[in-house]
């Protein structure tokens, strides 16, 4: 077993029995080609992520250590993950929900368990529980509403997996609330502070409210996006509205309002760390690019990240 992967099964068995952030424990491991890009860095896999997603890991030499929680159907909302001890919990404050539906790899990243996690967003499930745990969410680009990506704690990560060997400086517009949005003013400007190292520009954008065309399945083109694109490499938004809710749900807010437009439109986008509020409860910073671009939401991370703390829950 790699020391690393001692490590992280030494981290889990304390952090584990409070987060509930694992399904499941692996108890053999593969073995690790030591010139592969990840050689024998430790992962958590998503509960039902596509086989070939976490196949193209294990080649580049990661070593799943186990499953994580996803949303177990006893909740209206499906907003966190669960397993036989219980609810997934948000490592900043217990009472708080991580996010979902990738709740379990947000968790084991942002408590330091793991460097890298899948997930899998559908309307913001990997994006959502990264803003909430303070760690960076990626989704790729995908033709279909639900695109893999990874959440860590390191941008370097991030460029490793993605392939990306140069950092641009890409431009960038700021819109608080994609012209529809109900956005709280604290997580609006934590997250406009956050975005300063781009220099983002205002644009005056208005969004049609996507919900009708989620729960219709309408995918597709955005001319409103594709105008915002052919001036600008990133669009900055906050990542949620609001901040984690309780365990009990989010009542009447819909926390994916500023992340599901993009599934439908299929542009990559990432939840970037951006600090934390009055209660002490993380904020996302979230930034959208053009279809396959992704290397300019690796070079949002570098360039954002240098001015925001990002730290595993304390031990």
């Amino acid at each position: 077993m790699p020391d690393r992967v001692h490590e992280a099964l030494a981290r889990l068995a304390v952090v584990e029995p409070v987060l509930c952030a694992f399904h499941e424990v692996f108890r053999t491991f593969p073995e690790v080609d030591p010139a592969s890009p990840f050689a024998g860095m430790p992962i958590a896999v998503k509960r039902g992520e596509r086989r070939s997603h976490r196949e193209a890991l294990t080649a580049m030499g990661c070593v799943p250590i186990g499953l994580t929680t996803t949303p177990d159907g006893s909740t209206p909302w499906q907003t966190w993950g669960r397993n036989s001890r219980g609810v997934t919990r948000n490592p900043w404050n217990l009472d708080r929900t991580p996010g979902g539906s990738s709740a379990g790899s947000a968790v084991a990243v942002a408590s330091g368990v793991v460097p890298l996690a899948t997930g899998v967003d559908g309307a913001g499930s990997i994006r959502v529980p990264a803003a909430w745990c303070g760690v960076f969410g990626l989704k790729t680009t995908s033709a279909e509403r639900a695109a893999v990506g990874v959440f860590t704690r390191d941008p370097a990560l991030l460029a490793t997996y993605l392939g990306v060997t140069e950092v641009s400086s890409p431009t960038a517009v700021w819109s608080a609330d994609l012209g529809f949005a109900e956005v709280d003013d604290e997580q609006a400007e934590i997250a406009r502070r956050a975005a300063a190292p781009l220099r983002p520009s205002p644009v005056p954008l208005a969004l049609r409210d996507p919900a009708d065309d989620w729960f219709a399945g309408r995918c597709g083109p955005n001319p409103e996006l594709d105008a915002v694109f052919g001036t600008a490499d990133l669009l900055l938004t906050p990542t949620t509205p609001g901040p984690p809710h309780g365990h009990d749900g989010p009542g009447s807010r819909i926390n994916t309002a500023l992340t599901w437009a993009f599934n439908l439109s299929g542009h990559p986008a990432i939840s970037i760390p951006a600090g934390f509020d009055s209660e002490g409860l993380p904020v996302g910073l979230q930034a959208v690019a053009r279809h396959g671009r992704e290397a300019d939401l690796v070079a949002a991370a570098v360039l954002t990240s240098s001015a925001v703390e990002v730290a595993p829950w304390p031990p």
